[in-house]
Order: structure tokens, then sequence, then C-alpha cells
């Protein structure tokens, strides 16, 4: 079978560390690459063709799919010019600025029924997360009663790096949208949709016009309740996910990403028991290695080779998300006015 050919769209970390996991598919070949910090002169980079303008690179090769790893001011843009003409799209989160950015995504995408569409919540695919999944879907802890997540870091950017994820005209939000977004999407894989939310939102420290702090109640249909702290005042990097069940509990903490800064990926496993301590036993369970990308590029490979429905990632998964982020916002009446966040429903 012919290779499927592979541009990549923003070839900066992100789209880098995506070549790397691509180049190892037997069946997938990068042949182009563009970003805007390349000259226009500059017709090669890493032994691939060179554009420092993607529309160069849509017009210009013979493609199948692209991955789109770039600022979210463009992201969904660029998303829709792929669809249109009618390649296969693998985009980072967040999948925009908005919820109105991810409708008229879902929009294209209705109009070329044959392309597949993927989002990256990477987190989906962590070796953690995947063993919790399995836990709470066999029912041997009982059924979820509550979740509680902490995701955050030290700041909300590095202004020598990325600037613009400090302004938003540019991100459209902060920490929520761009780090805690991966939380929301787990507690949505976990517990469904949330149909009540309060929160507090808050840019009190650093001081952009997006939030370094979010805090957030959620609640669905079945009584389920989950919070977040999302938040880049926390001076370290974090991670922990705890799910509680009628029979036990589920803690993950630290999350291996390749700068290993989030600490060991743990897994605790706790059953529940009458006795006065309150559990019967433990099972602590420690990843070495981070295998979510190759997944997730090998997931978005089978459903273009093999016509298989995307599992994780999809256009819905991105709306329901995006939605939920901007339920978040604008539940807190100050943070709604100050900034018009319109309500998403």
């Amino acid at each position: 079978m012919e290779k499927k050919r592979i541009g990549i769209i923003g070839y900066g970390v992100v789209g880098k560390r995506r070549r790397f996991f691509v180049d190892r598919h037997p069946d997938l070949l990068v042949v182009a690459v563009s970003d805007i910090r390349f000259s226009q002169d500059q017709k090669s980079i890493d032994g691939l063709r060179a554009y420092n303008d993607h529309n160069q690179l849509l017009e210009s090769e013979n493609l199948d799919a692209i991955f789109v790893s770039v600022p979210n001011y463009i992201a969904s843009q660029i998303t829709i010019a792929g669809i249109e003409k009618g390649l296969h799209v693998f985009c980072e989160k967040p999948p925009g600025r908005s919820v109105e950015d991810i409708k008229m995504i879902i929009e294209a995408e209705k109009s070329q029924p044959k392309i597949v569409l993927k989002y990256g919540f990477n987190h989906r695919y962590h070796d953690s997360v995947q063993e919790a999944l399995h836990m709470v879907r066999s029912g041997e802890l009982g059924e979820v009663i509550n979740i509680e997540g902490v995701y955050g870091k030290s700041r909300i950017v590095d202004p020598k790096i990325a600037a613009w994820r400090s302004e938003r005209k540019s991100a459209g939000g902060g920490i929520l949208l761009d780090q805690g977004i991966h939380m929301l999407d787990l507690m949505r894989l976990f517990c469904g949709e949330f149909n009540e939310v309060k929160s507090f939102i808050s840019n009190d420290f650093w001081r952009y016009d997006v939030e370094d702090n979010a805090f957030a109640i959620m609640r669905n249909p079945n009584g389920q309740i989950a919070s977040i702290h999302s938040s880049s005042t926390l001076w370290e990097h974090s991670f922990s996910l705890n799910i509680y069940l009628t029979k036990g509990y589920l803690k993950l903490s630290g999350l291996l990403t390749s700068s290993r800064s989030y600490g060991e990926e743990t897994l605790t496993i706790g059953k529940r028991s009458d006795s006065e301590q309150g559990i019967s036993g433990k099972k602590f369970l420690k990843y070495k290695e981070d295998n979510s990308w190759e997944k997730e590029v090998n997931e978005f490979a089978d459903a273009i080779i093999n016509q298989i429905p995307i599992k994780f990632g999809t256009s819905l998964d991105a709306f329901q998300t995006m939605k939920l982020v901007y339920r978040i916002y604008h539940d807190d009446l100050t943070w709604q006015t100050k900034y018009q966040i319109p309500n998403p429903d």
C-alpha cells in the first residue's frame, strides 16, 4: 500500500514531536512542513520541503492529511481549509478560541463526510488514565460518586516563546483553555456531560487579560459532582485526578511528559471496606513510558487507512469540552461582564 502523504503545519516543539511518531508509522510519510518562523527563502528543513505560509503548503503539495500545531487564533481557520480541500486533519487542542470556532469546523466537516477529523486530547491515551477508565467501566469499584482534579504550573507563558498565550484576542483564554481543557475532557470521559456549573475565575496575580486561576464545581444529570482547579500559580507543575466510587477510589498523580516536570505517573487503586480505616487494600501502579503520542497517531492512521471511526478526540468531544470551558467562564458574573463572555448554551 502506498504511504499516506502528511503535511505538518506549525513546526515547533509539538509539530516536531508529532513528526517523530508519524515517521515511526509504516503507512505514513511526512513530505512537507510549514511554519511562519521559516524565512521565505527556506526551501527545506530536516530533509522536508518547507514553507513559511501554510497556504503554500496546502496548494503546492499532494497530501492525504495534515497535522495542525499552531496558535489558537489560527487553528480553526487552518482546520477548515484542510477539510475543504478534502484532507484528513489532526489538530491539537484547544480546537480554537471559542465555541463558535468549533461550530464552523463542524459545519465544514459535514460537507466532507469521508474525511477524518481528530483532536489531540492527548491525556486520554496516558496509561494511568487508560487503566483508570478500564477500572471504572468494569464496575469493579462500583459507580462514580465524585471527581476532583488539580492541574497547573508556575506561569501562563514565557514571553520569549509564546507571548500570544497571554493575549485574549489571540488565545481566547488562559490556563483553563490552554491546559485545564485536558482535565475537563477527562472529567467528561469518566462522568459524561455536566449540566450545572458554578465557578470563580481570576487573573489577580499575572494580570493579563486571560485567567491565571479557574475554580469550578460541576454536576451531571446523575448527580455526580466534579471539581477542578486550573492554575498558573502553583509554582510547580502539578497534576492530580481523584475519582471516588461506591466501592473504592482511583488516584492519578503525576504525568509523564517530554519535560518530566510533572513527576512520576502513578495510579493508586483503593478498595473500600466497613472497617474503621475505611479501606481494605491498595494497589500502586507506576508507569515508566509515555505511549500517548504514538497511540494517538496510530488511531488517526487506522481511521484514515481502515475507515475506522475515531474513538477519542472527535469534533463532538472538542465541541462539548470547549462548551464546558466557556460555561465555566460565563458562570462567574464578574468575569462574564468584564470580558463580555457569551453564553455557550
